[in-house]
């Protein structure tokens, strides 16, 4: 007889999960270039900063980080979150986290994922426990103030369940220092306050809530983005998908949809050797596995996991723009197999200053009801470094997530 699988209850659906992971909310690199890495980001992909926090100050970390010239940690948004992607001095980050921080190439610092309520993160960290999966942490950071309990895949790279992450609204100030003190590094009993309820009693003790971090942008606005004028030719909506080098495939998607929740879309082979995306929502894939012998065959760096890490911009002109401005201000691009992407026509990988590759593109296939991706007979076939000056609609051409808020 087949034992019937426990469910829980979230927010009153039963789910083989004691949570759903709504999307994928934020993503960062442990770099040793620091500084060329925020040029990247910031100055050429246009990822705002929010914050930066520096290790070295914390109380009780200072020691552990004694000699290590830079212990600053940048946080980088696009939209309303605080932070959608974070860069941290890669040494820095060895010496906090030892040998816990996974393999020698595992150069991501987290990959994390957005859960609708703080119960369903406080539940997962229990459902962890029981699963025997290694927790390293649980609590609430600041800066971004999420919620959040964090756990190791087969490979080392830190996973992260999180719920609340702090909004910088339009004027893109974060929150002060000083309302730091709600910052928990323990489990958190159940109910806690509001934020609203945080923002009075922050105005109650004479905080000055409007003194946070406040970013500057430093390039003239002079490139028409449809219709408005940006610092580039291109503005990035949507984080994803993470695609990963693993040792063991079977063993990788077992974590994945057992134990967060992951369904299978597609599974592909290149050369001989499985390859498996895989989603949380409507998108074709927000999690691509790939087996660590392709990284070689490739031409990918030997020094990090991360086979690709995905940027969307809003539209397939910007895609097209976003390219030539890359290639004008020096950046390297990678050519990969188109198979290697279903469910995204047309897309470019970019290099980073530490060999990261970047996928940019602007189109993700939508899985409907039914959890079927569309036959391939059915899908455009983009050819590499071709770039039509337009392309025909498909079905489902600017469905995928809206962006929030004013390109710029």
């Amino acid at each position: 007889m087949v034992a019937q699988q426990e469910r829980y209850s979230v927010g009153g659906v039963l789910m083989p999960q004691p949570f759903k992971i709504r999307r994928l909310g934020h993503f960062g690199f442990n770099v040793a270039r620091t500084q060329e890495c925020v040029t990247f980001y910031n100055g050429l992909l246009g990822f705002k900063i929010s914050d930066i926090l520096d290790f070295k100050t914390i109380p009780g970390l200072g020691e552990a980080l004694k000699g290590i010239p830079d212990g600053r940690g940048y946080f980088l948004h696009h939209g309303g979150d605080h932070h959608a992607f974070v860069l941290f001095n890669g040494e820095a980050m060895k010496a906090l986290m030892g040998s816990s921080g996974g393999e020698s190439d595992v150069t991501i610092n987290q990959i994390t994922w957005q859960t609708g309520s703080l119960a369903e993160v406080v539940n997962g960290a229990h459902y962890f426990r029981e699963k025997e999966v290694p927790i390293w942490r649980i609590g609430r950071d600041m800066p971004g103030s999420n919620w959040h309990v964090y756990v190791y895949d087969p490979d080392g790279h830190v996973n992260e369940l999180y719920y609340g992450i702090e909004q910088v609204g339009w004027t893109a100030q974060s929150k002060p220092r000083e309302m730091y003190y709600r910052g928990f590094h323990e489990e958190p009993s159940l109910p806690q306050i509001s934020e609203q309820t945080e923002l009075e009693e922050a105005i109650q003790k004479g905080i000055d809530v409007n003194s946070g971090y406040s970013y500057t942008e430093t390039l003239p606005a002079r490139y028409d983005v449809e219709g408005v004028l940006l610092p580039r030719p291109f503005k990035i909506t949507r984080i994803g998908p993470v695609n990963l080098f693993v040792k063991d495939i079977e063993k990788s998607v077992e974590f994945y949809t057992n134990i967060l929740g992951f369904r299978i879309t597609e599974e592909v082979s290149h050369r001989g050797r499985k390859v498996v995306f895989l989603r949380n929502g409507t998108e074709h894939h927000s999690l691509g596995l790939f087996p660590k012998a392709l990284r070689q065959e490739l031409g990918l760096s030997s020094h990090t996991t991360c086979m690709s890490f995905g940027v969307e911009v809003g539209s397939y002109e910007q895609l097209r723009n976003a390219v030539a401005f890359l290639r004008e201000n020096g950046v390297a691009f990678r050519d990969i197999p188109s198979e290697l992407h279903p469910g995204i026509d047309y897309a470019a990988y970019a290099v980073d200053p530490e060999g990261h590759c970047i996928q940019l593109y602007y189109y993700m296939e939508q899985i409907g009801w039914d959890g079927k991706p569309r036959p391939k007979s059915l899908r455009r076939r983009a050819s590499a470094g071709e770039w039509p000056e337009a392309l025909e609609p498909l079905s489902d051409t600017y469905v995928d997530q809206t962006f929030q808020g004013p390109l710029g």
